[in-house]
């Protein structure tokens, strides 16, 4: 998924940001902090792990920006490192519970009942998606997300997870089997399918 920065802006903005630049370093992670928690979210299926995961990647990634090679993409980096600290906290933290999470996110719907229901209904179809992908493997799990939700292509996820096209696409099928199977366990949930696919990697 495009974050609306081009190349060129993005490398700027790493210099600057690497020379001290705050107002470059915020644009950086205004334009990246989106798509790494939604990375992350659907890694270990716990957003208050995943909010945690960003914070700590970016103080990471900002202190060792003269690290940085520009040669090569900054999102591969970046998502390199939150995927390093998600394991790093995963190792220490115990699990936590998230079970009131779907109410809070109604109650921010505010509105009318019909915008709390739209809610609660995007918040079902996440949890389905994010159970049945914490039946697959890490591998596999990963592959899934940087394929369908972030849009990357076979050769950028092989770079990423350092295995081979044939392995990345090997993960992918057995995946999607995987994942098709643990959908059709799920309970019935409100809407079609089709509108369960839709909303599967809404952010």
């Amino acid at each position: 998924m495009s974050n609306g920065l081009t190349k060129a802006r993005e490398q700027a903005l790493i210099a600057a940001a690497a020379g001290g630049d705050r107002d470059a370093s915020g644009a950086l992670i205004s334009a990246h902090q989106a798509s790494v928690y939604a990375y992350i979210v659907r890694l270990c299926g716990k957003p208050d792990l995943a909010e945690d995961v960003v914070q700590e990647a970016f103080v990471r990634v900002l202190t060792n920006l003269d690290r940085f090679d520009v040669r090569f993409r900054f999102s591969t980096w970046l998502f390199t490192i939150a995927r390093r600290v998600m394991l790093n906290i995963l190792e220490k933290r115990k699990p936590v519970s998230d079970s009131d999470r779907m109410g809070e996110l109604s109650a921010r719907a505010g509105g009318s009942r019909l915008e709390a229901e739209e809610v609660e209904t995007r918040v079902v179809y996440r949890d389905v998606v994010q159970r049945a992908l914490m039946a697959l493997t890490l591998d596999q799990r990963e592959v899934i997300v940087l394929f369908h939700q972030h849009e990357w292509p076979i050769w950028l996820i092989a770079e990423q997870m350092s295995m081979p096209e044939g392995t990345v696409k090997s993960h992918l099928h057995r995946g999607r089997v995987k994942l098709r199977e643990a959908l059709e366990r799920e309970p019935q949930v409100p809407g079609s399918r089709a509108a369960l696919a839709r909303e599967a990697w809404a952010t």
